[in-house]
C-alpha cells in the first residue's frame, strides 16, 4: 500500500484498515512463534503498511492543527 493511497482514504476507511493490520500482525506474529509463519515477507509488509498508515495520520493530524491555529 502507497501513502498516496493512504491519503486518498477517508478517516473511516483508514480506521478499518488499521484495525484489520492490527488483526493481521496478531495472527501473523502468533505463527511465527508457534514456528507456522510459511512467508515471513507477510509480517514485514504488514508491519510497513501499518507504519506508513501511522505516519500519514500523523501527518494529517498535524496538518490540521496547523490549520486550527
Amino acid at each position: 500500500m502507497r501513502a498516496s493511497e493512504i491519503r486518498a482514504m477517508s478517516e473511516d476507511q483508514r480506521a478499518k484498515r488499521m484495525n484489520e493490520l492490527g488483526e493481521e500482525l496478531a495472527r501473523l506474529n502468533m505463527q511465527r512463534h508457534a514456528g507456522r509463519l510459511e512467508k515471513p515477507s507477510e509480517l514485514i509488509k504488514a508491519k510497513r503498511d501499518m507504519a506508513r498508515l501511522m505516519t500519514v495520520e500523523r501527518e494529517l493530524d498535524a496538518a490540521k492543527e496547523s490549520e486550527g491555529s
